[in-house]
C-alpha cells in the first residue's frame, strides 16, 4: 500500500512539472530551444565609395574581421579571459569583467577586438587553437567566433579631407560628403536567419535584402586639389597665417575642381582631428570681404547704366564722409576713370559708386549673386553668411557695404560671384557632386544645378575689362600670369577684435579672386588668407602669388593651351589698398567672435599705421609630382583634363624678376 501511496504522489509531482514546464514556462522554453539553434546576423554590405571626377578612390572599405564572445557558450570565463588577453594583447582584468557580466545577462554578443585585418586574424586562430576541441568554424575556442566587418580607409590621406571627410566606427558619416551623403553611403544591413542543429552545423538560412548602397563621385580632381593644397599650405607657412582657403570652380559648369583649407587633417587618424584643422572655413566661416566685394558694387552699377568702364569719377582728396562716418584712400587718385578707381581700389569712388546705384539696387543685386543664403553645395553646415534687410541698415551701411564691411560672406560664395562674371553674368550653383552610381558604375543622378542670368553679358563683360586692369596696372599685379592672361580683384579687410571691442589694425583677411584667361576665363579662383604677418599684408601681395602658382600650374594640366602673352614687367611696384574702416560683418560664425551689435565694431579708424612690405618673388611653375595613394588600390583613369600631373601641356617658363620696396600707408 505503501509504494502504490509513493508511486501516486510521483506521478502527481512529474504531471504538475510537465503541466508547469509545457504551460507556464512554454514561451520561455521556445525562446531558448531557438536561440540554441538560430542564429540571427546582422551583416553589413560594405559603405560606398567615393571617387575623384577620374574615377580615384578618395574613401573606400576594406573588410576586416571582429572577433567576438559568445559567453553562454564559454564554462569558464576566467580562464577565457586569460587566454584572450594572451592571444590579443588585452587587459585580462576587463576582457574576464565583460564576459562575466554578458553571461549573467545571457548576452551572445560581446566584441573583443574590431578591425583585424587577415594576417592579425590567422595569428590569433592560431593562439587560441584548442586541440581538445572540435568546431565548426574558428578560432578553434569555446564560445569565440569571428563576425565580417568592414573599415574606412582613405587612400590620399589628407587631400580633399575636408571635403570628403571620414566616417566613425559604426560606419556613420561624421564630416564632409561622408556625412551629407550618409543615406547614400551608408552600408544596409542584410538580416540573416540560420538554423542549426545540436552540432551547431547550419542547414537553412534565411536572408532579406535591402537596397545596397550607392557610390558618389566628386566634382574635384585629385591632381588639381595637390596642387592647390600644396600651394596654399607654402603660403600659410611663409605668411605665417592663421589659416587659409583655396577654391577652384570650373566657370562653365560650375563643378567645384578644388576646395582646400589649411590647417587640415588625416581622415585615417582620428584621434588627430581637432576643432581648429576640422571646421571646412570655405563654407562655414564668414568674413567680412573688403574690396573683392567692390565687384558687387561696379556690376550693380554697370548693370543700372550709371557708370562705364571708361567714364570719369572724382575721388576728391581721398576721404569721404557719411553719416559721421570718415573713409579714406591709401593714396589720393584725384578725377580717374572707374576702370582706374577700381584697379587702384578706391575706397572713395567704390563708395559714391554704390551710393548712386541706392539701398534698394544694391541689395536685389547682392541677392542675386546668391549671398545671404546658401550656395547649395553639398557640404554639411553650410551657413547663409550675412546680408541685413535695407530696413535694418544704418546711415552708413551703404557705403560701408560698397566696400565689402557690415556684410557677411563665405569664400565660397565669393568665389561663385567671380565665376558669374566669368561666366557673362550666367550664375551656376557651384556644387562638389559630379554623379551617383551603383556599385556596378551605372549612373543612378547626375547634377543639376540651378542657371540664372544675374547681370547681362554686357556688364559682365565691362567687369571683366575692369578686373584685367587691376592686375596689368592696379593692386593686382603679383596675379599676373605667364603665358595667360589673368583678371580679379583684391581684398584686404581689417577684423573686428572681440577682445577689444572694436577693429583690431594688426589682423586682417587679405584675399585674390580672380578668372583665367581673363577673355575666355576656364577657371575661377579664389584664396583667402587669414591674419597673414609675415611679407605683406595687402590681398595683392599675400593672395595673388597664391592665385598665380595655382593658375600656373592647373591651366596646362586642364589642356589650357597658353595665349602667347608673356609678363614683360621686370619688377613688381606695389599699389597699396587701405582696408579702410567699414567695420566687420555682423555674420555669425565668423573666423573672430561676432559682437551681439554688429555696428558696434564701427567705431572709428584705427590709428595710422606703416608698413614696410618685402615683396615675395614670383613662382616659377614647378609640376608637383602626383599625389599617391596609401591604405589601399585607387582606380586610375585615362589621361585628359584633370588628369594627373605629367599630362598636360608644359607651362610656360620664365618668372618676373622683383623689387623690395617700402610702401607707407595712410589710413
Amino acid at each position: 500500500m505503501l509504494i502504490v501511496a509513493v508511486f501516486v504522489v510521483w506521478m502527481g509531482g512529474i504531471s504538475v512539472r510537465l503541466v508547469h514546464l509545457q504551460v507556464t514556462k512554454h514561451e520561455w522554453l521556445k525562446e531558448r530551444a531557438a536561440g540554441q539553434r538560430i542564429d540571427r546576423k546582422n551583416v553589413k554590405l560594405p559603405r560606398g565609395a567615393i571617387f575623384d571626377r577620374n574615377g580615384r578612390a578618395l574613401a573606400m572599405s576594406v573588410r576586416v574581421k571582429t572577433l567576438y564572445a559568445d559567453p553562454t557558450e564559454i564554462a569558464d570565463t576566467k580562464v577565457a579571459a586569460k587566454a584572450i588577453a594572451k592571444a590579443t594583447g588585452g587587459k585580462e582584468k576587463d576582457i574576464a569583467a565583460q564576459l562575466a557580466s554578458a553571461k549573467e545577462d545571457e548576452r551572445r554578443y560581446v566584441p573583443l577586438v574590431k578591425g583585424l585585418d587577415e594576417e592579425a586574424v590567422q595569428r590569433i586562430n592560431k593562439a587560441l587553437d584548442d586541440i581538445s576541441l572540435k568546431k565548426s568554424d574558428s578560432p578553434n575556442y569555446s564560445g569565440l567566433h569571428w563576425r565580417d566587418d568592414q573599415r574606412r580607409s582613405y587612400p590620399y590621406q589628407s587631400l580633399a579631407a575636408h571635403v570628403v571627410g571620414f566616417s566613425n566606427a559604426d560606419g556613420i558619416g561624421q564630416a564632409g560628403i561622408e556625412q551629407s551623403q550618409n543615406d547614400i553611403l551608408f552600408g544596409a544591413v542584410i538580416k540573416k536567419v540560420q538554423e542549426r542543429d545540436r552540432l551547431g552545423r547550419i542547414y537553412d538560412e534565411t536572408v532579406s535584402e535591402k537596397e545596397p548602397p550607392k557610390d558618389v563621385v566628386l566634382t574635384i580632381s585629385a591632381p588639381i586639389q595637390f596642387m592647390v593644397e600644396q600651394a596654399l599650405d607654402k603660403a600659410v607657412k611663409a605668411s605665417q597665417a592663421k589659416s587659409g582657403i583655396a577654391i577652384v570652380i570650373d566657370n562653365k559648369t560650375g563643378e567645384i575642381l578644388a576646395l582646400a583649407n589649411n590647417p587640415t587633417f588625416d581622415p585615417n587618424k582620428l584621434n588627430e582631428i581637432t576643432h581648429d584643422n576640422l571646421t571646412n572655413s570655405a563654407v562655414q566661416l564668414v568674413y567680412s570681404p573688403g574690396s573683392v566685394f567692390k565687384l558687387i558694387t561696379y556690376s550693380s552699377a554697370l548693370e543700372r547704366g550709371l557708370m562705364r568702364p571708361d567714364g570719369e569719377i572724382d575721388s576728391g582728396n581721398g576721404t569721404i564722409e557719411v553719416a559721421k562716418h570718415r573713409f579714406r584712400d591709401s593714396h589720393s587718385i584725384g578725377r580717374v576713370s572707374y576702370s582706374k578707381a577700381f584697379a587702384h581700389s578706391s575706397n572713395v569712388c567704390a563708395i559714391k559708386t554704390g551710393m548712386r546705384v541706392g539701398k534698394e539696387g544694391f541689395y536685389q543685386t547682392l541677392r542675386d549673386f546668391g549671398f545671404g543664403k546658401r550656395t547649395g553645395v553639398e557640404l554639411p553646415a553650410e551657413t547663409n553668411g550675412l546680408v541685413r534687410n535695407p530696413d535694418r541698415w544704418n546711415g552708413d551701411s551703404l557705403a560701408s557695404m560698397s566696400i565689402g564691411y557690415e556684410i557677411g560672406v563665405t569664400a565660397l560664395q565669393m568665389a561663385s560671384a567671380f565665376a558669374t562674371i566669368a561666366n557673362n553674368g550666367v550664375r551656376i550653383q557651384p556644387h562638389i557632386i559630379k554623379e551617383i552610381r551603383q556599385s556596378d558604375e551605372q549612373v543612378v543622378s547626375v547634377a543639376n544645378p540651378e542657371i540664372n542670368q544675374v547681370v547681362s553679358a554686357n556688364t559682365a563683360r565691362d567687369m571683366k575689362t575692369m578686373l584685367r586692369e587691376v592686375v596689368l596696372a592696379g593692386t593686382g599685379k603679383r596675379a599676373a600670369l605667364n603665358g595667360y592672361t589673368s583678371a580679379g580683384k583684391t581684398g584686404t579687410a581689417w577684423k573686428f577684435d572681440e577682445k577689444l571691442k572694436k577693429v583690431n589694425a594688426a589682423k586682417y583677411v587679405s584675399s585674390f579672386i580672380g578668372f583665367a584667361p581673363a577673355d575666355e576665363p576656364a577657371v575661377t579662383i579664389a584664396v583667402v588668407m587669414d591674419e597673414p604677418k609675415v611679407g605683406g599684408r595687402d590681398g595683392g601681395q599675400v593672395a595673388g602669388p597664391v592665385f598665380r602658382e595655382i593658375a600656373q600650374q592647373i591651366l596646362p594640366e586642364l589642356g589650357v593651351k597658353p595665349e602667347g602673352y608673356v609678363e614683360q614687367v621686370a619688377e613688381v611696384e606695389d599699389i597699396p589698398e587701405t582696408p579702410s574702416t567699414g567695420g566687420p560683418s555682423a555674420g555669425e560664425n565668423e573666423i573672430e567672435p561676432v559682437p551681439e551689435n554688429p555696428e558696434a565694431a564701427l567705431t572709428g579708424p584705427p590709428a595710422p599705421v606703416k608698413v614696410k612690405s618685402s615683396d615675395r618673388p614670383a613662382v616659377k611653375p614647378v609640376r608637383p609630382e602626383a599625389p599617391k595613394a596609401k591604405n589601399g588600390p585607387a582606380k586610375t583613369a585615362a589621361k585628359g583634363p584633370g588628369s594627373m600631373p605629367g599630362t598636360g601641356p608644359k607651362t610656360v617658363p620664365g618668372k618676373p624678376g622683383t623689387k623690395k620696396s617700402e610702401i607707407k600707408r595712410k589710413t
